[in-house]
């Protein structure tokens, strides 16, 4: 083992850890994809609210959520709520959940209100669930940079989370809409079922924040907090950070697009609602196989860039073969699946890449901060859940879809266009910019963890 290698290595996490921390995003996803996949629907088909308008309440409350993240992410990093049995991060997410898992039910209540009325509570409902999220999120993130600093386990522990999101988008895709549909009424089901996933959720969140530990040992200066301004300007400094944010505008957009748009595509185009779960089991089952391949896929391909790019390509693929050849079920599903099996080594190594960014950000600026890099990185998620959530209902406006009805050829090819078209571009445009800019490879990343740890060995000596 080479002088570099002995500096940069740290402690393997234990597999209770890694599975615990796993489990967060299960939990996470049980409250956070209940609004990225049905909520829409929710909107235009139970509250009654005009497409346009309900794609408006995810545009401007994510805009909201993302400056809100920033703002999370400096009282997070300030350390004012820390504990010595909790840590930095924990507190936030144990005492966030209560609150959490409330708004997620009251986004799915149907007040006896006007239709402006619903309008402002679907609004003010959105928008205080996404702030109870970042609470909770930002520092479920930002642990991950002082649990390891090792690159391949962080490639794991990415892993580690990025199964637990697809768990828990399986679950919530396999299980929410039979919950709904056992009851008479619609608006009832999607009430009860968000009431299930809600208490799911904060149990399994509550049991990895009680699991899972900080490691790696940083100096702080304790409640010192960093200002906004600050913290733009060493972002600003922050390259691998940027381009990480620009292509997850574009991946994360992609793929939450074609998640609020299946249920439209199995019932308007498929003509058969019962076929999501299967549509879920096999594609995010797809995405098990992916997860559970990534550093296999790191080591093979020579570096966490290079499997990245892959992954954008199969995604292409996938996407782009669905629109322009398939027109049966199986093999729509067929390939939603290869979609599927790229996007999961993207969405797994996102988390990895981000945490590098935090020692990069030390590095060049001398300022660790993890939660405003994290809070930052979701800024730009959130930015993309925006987008995802106005881009459908904009183009269901324009194409003339009606609720619960036989749609116009034109209203058709709008939703086949967002399914596989939107996507399959933007994964395209991630290779790109991944190709061209994203400068911080494996080595070049131990590299900069040595020479980290020569400034902390110097300080110490003066």
């Amino acid at each position: 083992m080479s002088s570099l290698e002995q500096t940069v290595s740290t402690t393997k996490l234990k597999l209770k850890e890694k599975i615990a921390y796993g489990l967060g995003d299960v939990g996470n996803n049980f409250l956070f994809d209940l609004g990225q996949i049905y909520l829409l629907k929710f909107y235009t088909d139970i509250l009654g609210l005009p497409a346009i308008w309900a794609g408006s309440i995810f545009l401007v409350s994510k805009v909201f959520d993302a400056f809100a993240d920033m703002s999370v992410g400096t009282v997070v990093d300030s350390g004012k709520f820390s504990s010595k049995k909790l840590g930095k991060f924990r507190p936030f997410m144990i005492y966030g959940l209560i609150p959490l898992g409330l708004m997620t039910v009251v986004c799915f209540t149907n007040p006896d209100f006007s239709v402006t009325g619903k309008l402002i509570f679907a609004y003010a409902s959105y928008m205080l669930f996404g702030l109870t999220y970042s609470i909770v999120n930002i520092p479920f993130g930002s642990i991950a940079s002082v649990m390891t600093q090792d690159p391949l386990e962080r490639s794991q522990l990415a892993a580690f989370r990025q199964a637990g999101s697809n768990t828990g988008l399986l679950i919530t895709t396999v299980a929410f809409m039979p919950i709904v549909l056992l009851f008479d009424s619609e608006e009832t089901g999607y009430f009860v079922a968000a009431c299930v996933f809600a208490i799911m959720g904060v149990l399994v969140t509550l049991y990895c924040a009680l699991n899972i530990k900080e490691h790696v040992k940083v100096d702080r200066k304790v409640h010192e907090r960093v200002h906004l301004g600050t913290a733009f300007k060493s972002i600003l400094k922050n390259s691998p950070l940027l381009i990480l944010c620009l292509v997850n505008l574009f991946t994360f957009s992609a793929f939450n697009v074609k998640l609020a748009v299946q249920v439209y595509y199995c019932q308007y185009i498929l003509n058969d609602m019962t076929i999501i779960p299967y549509m879920g089991f096999f594609s995010i089952g797809c995405v098990f196989i992916g997860v559970a391949l990534v550093t296999h896929m790191v080591k093979w391909l020579g570096g966490r860039k290079q499997t990245y790019m892959f992954g954008c390509a199969v995604w292409a693929v996938g996407d782009i073969i669905n629109y322009l050849f398939v027109t049966d079920p199986t093999m729509f599903i067929v390939f939603s699946c290869v979609a599927f099996f790229g996007s999961s080594f993207v969405n797994s190594l996102n988390w990895a890449l981000v945490a590098d960014a935090v020692e990069y950000g030390e590095y060049k600026t001398g300022v660790r901060a993890e939660g405003i890099v994290y809070s930052f990185f979701t800024f730009f998620r959130k930015c993309s859940q925006a987008v995802a959530g106005f881009v459908p209902g904009l183009v269901l406006t324009m194409v003339g879809y009606v609720p619960n009805a036989v749609q116009s050829l034109e209203a058709l090819e709008g939703i086949r266009g967002l399914m596989f078209i939107y996507p399959g571009v933007l994964a395209i445009a991630t290779i790109i910019v991944m190709g061209f800019f994203y400068k911080l490879s494996d080595q070049r990343f131990r590299e900069l963890l040595f020479e980290l740890q020569k400034r902390k060995i110097q300080q110490a000596k003066q």
